[in-house]
């Protein structure tokens, strides 16, 4: 009989992890970090429920730190399988991953050097060095391959229109009862998005498990384009500079590809952009490593010769 555990990612939208457990196969989606409030963070310092190295394989939906971020201390406490992930969440994973760590240095650091930790000294959850280790287990494959844990269960990656590399998983049981199928939906993008292609359809799904981060609203039919036109403009008049708060992996690049877009067609004068981030400079050189993950019109352009 087939188990599904969900161990994160309830009544809070972090920490992503579930567990699949089929006959004598023991599965994880996602191995992600619990954020946001303290009461959320230490749930990070618990132990694991279940011990890491009776597990086979992970399989990653996408590089977010609360889909992935917990994946170095796993290792460390003795995961020693397969990482499955696309070919540009293994390479985002591999600045986050290291970018985590640094930061739970750091943290440690200030904790020691200011005495407030009731822990003397007071650790990283992991350090860069187990960063580093745990990308040794990463195995990058493609959208759409065929991957086979066993005969009788079968996982692949489509399409989520999230972020770069982004994944829902369709996972394939062979049951008693016949073919059973079960959908891990990971975090979903909106389509008709400025570069990443449109989320996949799935069809014929018996279990669904779906984030719902934004499962109580509505997004606004709106033209955000326009709206950015329109600020840029007026602190180009006011010879103003503009101040543009953004997260490194993603938006940024939407960013800059929408803001090039706008002086193309002539709506904002051409004038100097800056990104302002180590992490997010180099995230935009990996979209650029794998500009056949981005839809067909960001692939033309690339084809006409123009930098997006």
């Amino acid at each position: 009989m087939l188990k599904l555990t969900f161990l994160g990612a309830t009544q809070t939208v972090t920490g992503s992890r579930f567990l699949i457990q089929y006959r004598k196969k023991k599965i994880l989606i996602d191995c992600g970090l619990f954020q946001g409030t303290k009461q959320n963070r230490l749930r990070n310092w618990d132990p694991f429920p279940i011990s890491p190295d009776s597990i086979d394989s992970v399989f990653l939906t996408h590089a977010h730190i609360d889909h992935t971020g917990y994946l170095p201390r796993f290792c460390k406490d003795g995961f020693t399988g397969k990482i499955y992930a696309t070919r540009a969440t293994h390479a985002l994973c591999e600045l986050l991953l290291r970018d985590s760590a640094h930061l739970q240095e750091e943290d440690a650091a200030w904790a020691n050097k200011k005495g407030f930790s009731r822990h003397k000294p007071a650790l990283p959850l992991y350090t860069v060095q187990d960063a580093e280790n745990s990308l040794d287990f990463f195995h990058p494959v493609n959208y759409g391959d065929d991957i086979f844990i066993d005969s009788a269960m079968r996982f692949k990656y489509r399409d989520a229109g999230h972020i770069l590399g982004s994944t829902f998983i369709d996972v394939k049981v062979n049951t008693p009862k016949g073919y059973q199928k079960i959908v891990f939906s990971g975090d979903l993008g909106r389509p008709r998005r400025e570069v990443l292609r449109d989320p996949s359809q799935p069809f014929n799904v018996d279990y669904l498990v779906l984030e719902s981060t934004y499962g109580n609203r509505l997004h606004e039919d709106n033209h955000p384009e326009e709206q950015l036109a329109k600020v840029i403009n007026e602190s180009v008049e006011r010879g103003g500079v503009l101040l543009i708060p953004a997260f490194a992996v993603g938006r940024t690049q939407t960013l800059l590809f929408v803001i090039r877009e706008l002086e193309k067609s002539g709506k904002i004068p051409t004038i100097p952009v800056f990104v302002d981030s180590p992490m997010a400079i180099d995230t935009t050189k990996i979209f650029r490593q794998h500009i056949a993950e981005m839809n067909i019109s960001a692939r033309v352009l690339t084809l006409q010769g123009e930098k997006i």
